[in-house]
This record gives structure tokens, C-alpha cells and sequence, in this order.
């Protein structure tokens, strides 16, 4: 949360400049307290500005809501500020009331409501909204099913370089919903969320070893990949190495935790 905060501080003073200097000095406060852990403070110097309208602080007071910074955590006042900043166009507020829909937090479990939110952030450029986004149109939620518009937002995040995305785009080339199957194009998108170290796509790396698609079958390889998802909390991780031991040397084992162990070294990449 202390990044956001921070990025914000940078927007909201280029974006006022002199002509309300005021208003800039008040946030500015606001994020100084905010970035020592003071968010009681914070929320003094923000809720003036929320309340006359300025959509930066309206988010960042739905945000101390819905953490409980700085004030007792309320999940309907966190979507009610989220609510006035994301009606402006704030992206971040779409994005955030977006989960809360999906996920009935302060709100009621609404995933029309989710999906509405989440596409006028995803068009306006934000990753996490364009994940969530595919994800909806890939599962069918709130949204008819179209995989080609689950393609196309996982893409869209995927060439941004976000794991999410990444991943989101190699399990569709895997399962051919969308796009022409393409297991090289899946391990490709797999490799690339996995070397930024989302454990998902590290298990789903594994199993492309495991069983061949994409690259040649090598069960050492196989198991590293899932000892490292495994170490990264990937319950399906643990499953899988713990199943492709069975059929291992120990030679084997011993040769793929090794390598597990290098490739953490490396933070994932070159493994």
C-alpha cells in the first residue's frame, strides 16, 4: 500500500501545480504522514479534499478503509470512496471496487457490477484490471463466456510484462481457447511469469517438462520447476514433484534440487 501511496503523491502535485497550491501543500501533509505510518494523520489532511471532490484522495481513503489504516476498517466505506473516485475515471478505484464486487466484500457479490468496473479500468490501461478482466471472460463470469476477449485482455497485460497476464495467456495457448493450441507459444508466456517468480506458472512449467508439450520430456527439469513452485507456497507444486519423484533415480532428485536451488539463486531466470 505505502507504493501506491507514494506514486500518488507524484501525480497529484504535477497535476495540481501553483493554481491550487493549497490543496497540493494539504496532500502532500497527508502523504508525509501517510509514508511514516501516521495514517490517522493522513486521513485528516485527505478527507477534506475527498469530500470536495479530488479523485486521488477519494481513493486513497477507500484504501485506508479497506485496510484499516489509520481508522477501523470498514469494507463499505472503502467501496463508497472507491464508488466517488472511480466514477471520475480513477483506474486504481475501478480496479480495487471491481474486487469487491467479484469477492462480495463490503458489497454484495455482484459479478456484473465486477465486470463493469473492471472494463473501464482495463481501458484505461491497468494490468491488474486487464487480468481480472480475462479471467471473467475466460470463466464466464459477469460476462458470456468469449475466449478471444480473455485472449485479448490477458494479452494486452502479457505484453506489459505482467506475470498475471502471462500466465493467464499461456494457459489459453495451452488449452487452445481463444487461439490455434500452441504448446511452444504456452511455454514461452509460462517461462516469462515464471521467471519473474508467479509459483502458478512455475507449476505449469513443470508439468510442460513432465509430460512433454512444448519442450522436450525431462523429469529433472520437471521437478525443479515444481520444488521451486513448491518452495514459493504452490500447493500443486508440492503435489506434483512429490508424484514425479516416484519414477525418479536418486541420482535424479538429488541432480533437480540442485538445480532448484540454483535457478532460486538466479531469481528464476536462465533455469
Amino acid at each position: 500500500m505505502q507504493y501506491i501511496l507514494c506514486s500518488l503523491v507524484i501525480g497529484l502535485f504535477l497535476a495540481l501545480g501553483a493554481t491550487t497550491d493549497l490543496r497540493a501543500q494539504n496532500f502532500e501533509r497527508g502523504a508525509e504522514a501517510a509514508k511514516s505510518g501516521d495514517f490517522a494523520a493522513a486521513i485528516r489532511e485527505w478527507l477534506p479534499l475527498a469530500e470536495q471532490g479530488l479523485t486521488v484522495a477519494q481513493f486513497n481513503i477507500g484504501l485506508l478503509y479497506q485496510t484499516g489504516s489509520g481508522v477501523p476498517r470498514n469494507l463499505k466505506e472503502a467501496a463508497r470512496w472507491y464508488e466517488l473516485a472511480g466514477k471520475q475515471g480513477d483506474p486504481r478505484a475501478q480496479t480495487n471496487l471491481g474486487f469487491l464486487y467479484q469477492r462480495g466484500i463490503g458489497v454484495v457479490k455482484d459479478y456484473n457490477e465486477a465486470a463493469k468496473w473492471f472494463q473501464l479500468s482495463a481501458k484505461q490501461g491497468d494490468q491488474v484490471a486487464q487480468v481480472s478482466l480475462g479471467m471473467m471472460y475466460r470463466n464466464g463470469q459477469g460476462v458470456s463466456q468469449d475466449f478471444n476477449e480473455a485472449v485479448k485482455w490477458y494479452r494486452l497485460a502479457a505484453e506489459k510484462k505482467h506475470p498475471d497476464g502471462q500466465y493467464g495467456l499461456g494457459l489459453m495457448y495451452q488449452n487452445g481457447h481463444g487461439v490455434e493450441q500452441d504448446f511452444n507459444e504456452a511455454m514461452k508466456w509460462y517461462r516469462l511469469a515464471a521467471e519473474q517468480g508467479l509459483p502458478i506458472a512455475q507449476s505449469n512449467l513443470g508439468a510442460m517438462f513432465a509430460t512433454g508439450r512444448g519442450v522436450s520430456k525431462d523429469d529433472v527439469k520437471a521437478y525443479m520447476w515444481f520444488n521451486v513452485a513448491a518452495s514459493n507456497g504452490q500447493p500443486e507444486g508440492v503435489n506434483n514433484r512429490d508424484f514425479i519423484e516416484k519414477n525418479m533415480t536418486p541420482a535424479q532428485i538429488v541432480e533437480a534440487q540442485k538445480l532448484a536451488r540454483e535457478c532460486v539463486a538466479k531469481n528464476y531466470k536462465g533455469c
